[in-house]
């Protein structure tokens, strides 16, 4: 009798070691006669209640991040762990699929209708058109958000200025030559990003990083040259544009706030570019537009003509806010690995849909530059850039 009773304080004692959650209860019942002796009664355990669950995000449950609405309503399809990673799967699958939709189109527009300040000017008004409207209808997070004050006004105008010139020159580059030249022209936009840090925040470059650009230069180099639809109107609009781009980049680090958030932020961007582009279009090309637009409606008829100038514009604004929200939800390195193969797809899209000949140099350019960028993306986030001593040189210029 006394073995059993030491495995019986031994059962119960591994019990409690096993499962520490639960809570100890002895039974208030009176020692029980075994064999003339009085023992205690063995212990015995009560099952715990169980606290409410509260679901986190996959990755973020470290953070103590809950799911944002969009995820919660995807978690109830995938889960509450796969929702976080579908939605920026999500996300970037309709960047991509918006942004070669509007390059197609918008190339297609430019051979009926050649007038790239207009069309440029049409994607930033309808962009406009569309924050205000969801504004209006009470969608504020979808749009800009809040009124923003002169101080904040004044830091987004530079930035957004370049956005508007580098978008012009983009799209003269564009209606000048094949779209799969003017994307490789702009895989050279990094170096000038890393020219302009250092002559304007006085950031220095790292060696590898710098050294990472040469193939990125020599595909462009190889690719132009190889070219059938070369010319220097296209050539020099696409540099102009990485240029205006650089600026953008460069100064956009002054305009960041932490109130906006990136769909606020594009919001006011559109509007200011709108404000810059129309008189620049009136200015270059309102003499011609009444005649180049009745000949495009003799083309492919008022209804098409109106269409595309409203869906192109539409397309451009949500494909360039879907880049904004994955930035949002990746980190940068990610998002310039996305951006490279973005480029991949736009450009092979493009050939095929517009049957363009690709020689085999341009084709062999071509892969060098994108793969320039790859390892452009992978240096720097390997090597960080250092940034400017206090007091020396290098200020950031205002905008």
């Amino acid at each position: 009798m006394a073995a059993a009773l030491r495995a019986g304080t031994m059962l119960g004692t591994g019990a409690l070691a096993a499962r520490p959650a639960q809570r100890l209860a002895l039974r208030p019942l009176g020692p029980a006669p075994v064999g003339g002796r009085r023992v205690a009664r063995v212990p015995q355990f009560e099952q715990p209640q169980l606290a409410p669950v509260v679901v986190k995000a996959a990755g973020d449950a470290a953070a103590g991040k809950e799911l944002d609405p969009l995820e919660t309503a995807v978690s109830k399809v995938v889960g509450a762990e796969k929702a976080p990673a579908v939605v920026t799967l999500g996300f970037i699958a309709l960047w991509y699929a918006l942004n070669v939709y509007f390059n197609l189109l918008n190339k297609s527009i430019f051979k009926y209708f050649p007038f790239p300040y207009t069309v440029s000017t049409v994607h930033v008004v309808v962009g406009t058109a569309y924050c205000a409207l969801v504004y209006v209808l009470g969608l504020k997070s979808w749009s800009f958000g809040r009124a923003i004050s002169k101080a904040e006004f004044g830091k987004i105008f530079g930035p957004a200025t370049m956005h508007a010139v580098g978008h012009i020159a983009a799209n003269i580059s564009f209606a000048a030559v094949a779209i799969s030249l003017t994307h490789t022209v702009k895989t050279l936009e990094p170096a000038f990003n890393v020219i302009l840090s250092r002559l304007i925040l006085g950031e220095a470059t790292p060696l590898p990083v710098m050294l990472s650009l040469i193939p990125i230069m020599a595909g462009v180099g190889l690719a132009s040259a190889g070219e059938l639809s070369f010319n220097w109107t296209g050539f020099i609009s696409a540099m102009l544009s990485n240029l205006t781009f650089g600026f953008r980049a460069v100064w956009g680090k002054a305009a960041m706030t932490k109130t906006l958030d990136s769909t606020a932020v594009y919001a006011y961007t559109t509007l200011i570019s709108a404000i810059v582009c129309v008189p620049i279009a009136l200015g270059m090309e309102g003499g011609l537009l009444q005649a180049g637009a009745a000949a495009a409606i003799q083309k492919v008829g008022e209804a098409r003509f109106y269409g595309d100038l409203f869906m192109v514009g539409l397309l451009y604004h949500l494909y360039n806010q879907f880049a904004f929200n994955t930035l949002q939800r990746v980190s940068p390195v990610s998002h310039g690995v996305c951006n490279v193969v973005k480029r991949v797809v736009i450009i092979f899209s493009s050939v095929l849909f517009f049957n363009q000949t690709l020689t085999q140099q341009a084709l062999v350019g071509t892969v060098i530059a994108l793969a320039g960028t790859w390892l452009y993306t992978d240096m720097s986030s390997k090597h960080k850039t250092r940034k400017a001593e206090p007091g020396g040189g290098g200020k950031p210029a205002a905008a």
